[in-house]
């Protein structure tokens, strides 16, 4: 059996976003380079900014469902990064387009997703308060989605692997200690 059409139209479609601006990508040029027809690919999306969040979604679930084992930050801040590393062009065309907020919607939404694994992780047999680990959290998630968004609108012109590595080896044993007050109380 082929691929399913909807495939064939995100693969298209991240192909020309690699390679042009989300302004300069038409329903036109997707049926034109994928060789399906404009009424399957509107029976499969109702627009671009559809076939957008269909793949923007498709990704963080991909991302979530996956078994990962986030034995330190970095290790959960480099899966939340993933797809942006893989595909920089497009996620700048994205980010530099009018449909910024699903991409900063995905990024959150990763975010938090790993950090949360990391501090279930790393809290898992202690006594911590549930809004001290939500607090510790929500900052942790804001501080990955900061960086990284701020990398993004810089034009990923440094190495934020690098980067996440150097802060992460910084902050060694910072969040350990965080959680060892949050559990005794302090």
């Amino acid at each position: 059996m082929g691929i399913s059409k909807d495939i064939i139209i995100k693969n298209t479609f991240l192909k020309l976003l690699e390679e042009r601006p989300l302004s300069q990508i038409t329903v036109k040029d997707i049926v034109a380079v994928s060789g399906v027809n404009r009424n399957t690919f509107y029976y499969h999306f109702a627009d671009l900014p559809t076939l957008i969040e269909s793949i923007v979604l498709e990704e963080t679930e991909r991302i979530i469902h996956e078994n990962h084992t986030f034995d330190s930050i970095e290790s959960a801040i480099v899966t939340a990064l993933e797809f942006t590393l893989n595909h920089k062009k497009a996620i700048m065309h994205l980010y530099n387009s009018s449909n910024r907020d699903i991409f900063n919607q995905y990024f959150m939404r990763i975010s938090e997703h790993v950090i949360t694994e990391y501090f279930d992780k790393l809290c898992e047999g202690l006594d911590i308060a549930p809004a001290d680990k939500s607090l510790l959290i929500h900052y942790h998630t804001c501080l990955a989605f900061g960086q990284a968004v701020d990398w993004i609108s810089k034009g990923m012109t440094t190495d934020i692997l690098k980067q996440f590595e150097r802060l992460c080896t910084l902050y060694k044993g910072i969040p350990e200690e965080v959680i060892r007050r949050a559990s005794s109380g302090t």
